[in-house]
This record gives structure tokens, C-alpha cells and sequence, in this order.
């Protein structure tokens, strides 16, 4: 997998047709995953975890699209289902995934900026638990 990037140049692989952005995405919280799916197939995912502590926070950590379904808007809905995700559950979201961040810069309305003290607990956090990321 290779990591998203901001360009909007980005082009689908020459061998698939470009396809809207997936209908399926679903949230594996144990794992800390966001995954998108074309039938069975993984097509993109964003690796989180949940700010320890009060108030809690969902923290994107990575954002990834398999090279194959590059350039079809996977990782921004992604992004978008992460955020509405966070606003149904009453929490901010700290993208320090660069893309997430990005992506967040570029729709305000959707994402509103955390307050600092987050995203410095958030960025403690990943530094302490970063075996696993």
C-alpha cells in the first residue's frame, strides 16, 4: 500500500476504470481501522486510535489507498466517514496523518480544527504506544 497524497492529479491504475468513491466503510474500532471495500477486496484503510483520557479523541494516524484503486476518492471519503464518525460520537478528531490533516484544511465545515492540548496528548500518546504504529 502506499501512502495518499494531496495531489489532485492523481490517476486510477491504467488496467481499472475509475470508480466513484466506496459505498462501504466500515469502522473496526478493536483494530483501529477505517476500511473502505470493493466486494471482499480492501481498497483503502486509516489506522487510528482513541485518545486515552477526558475528552477522548479519534486520532488518524495513517492513511493508506492500494495502488490499484489510487485516484477514485477513496481516502477522502475515508477522511469524510472518520470525521462523521467522530461528530456522531460527540468527539474531535486529530488528524495527524498528513493527508487526513490536509484533507482537513481543505473542508473546514467538515473539520473542525482540535484544540492544541489534543493534539499534543494525541502526539504523546502515538510517541508512547509507537511500537504499534
Amino acid at each position: 500500500m502506499s501512502e495518499t497524497s494531496s495531489s489532485s492529479s492523481a490517476s486510477p491504475a491504467s488496467s481499472s476504470p475509475a470508480s466513484p468513491a466506496p459505498a462501504d466503510i466500515r469502522d473496526d474500532r478493536s483494530r483501529g481501522l477505517l476500511e473502505a471495500y470493493d466486494g471482499a477486496t480492501v481498497t483503502g484503510r486509516i489506522a487510528y486510535f482513541v485518545l486515552d483520557g477526558d475528552p477522548a479523541a479519534l486520532v488518524a494516524v495513517h492513511t493508506v489507498v492500494e495502488p490499484a484503486y489510487e485516484g477514485r476518492g477513496i481516502a477522502g471519503a475515508l477522511v469524510r466517514r472518520f470525521y462523521g464518525i467522530a461528530a456522531r460520537e460527540g468527539v474531535p478528531v486529530v488528524p495527524l496523518c498528513p493527508y487526513a490533516a490536509r484533507w482537513a484544511e481543505r473542508h473546514p465545515e467538515e473539520a473542525p480544527v482540535p484544540p492544541a492540548e489534543l493534539v499534543d496528548a494525541a502526539k504523546r500518546q502515538l510517541k508512547r504506544d509507537s511500537p504499534r504504529w
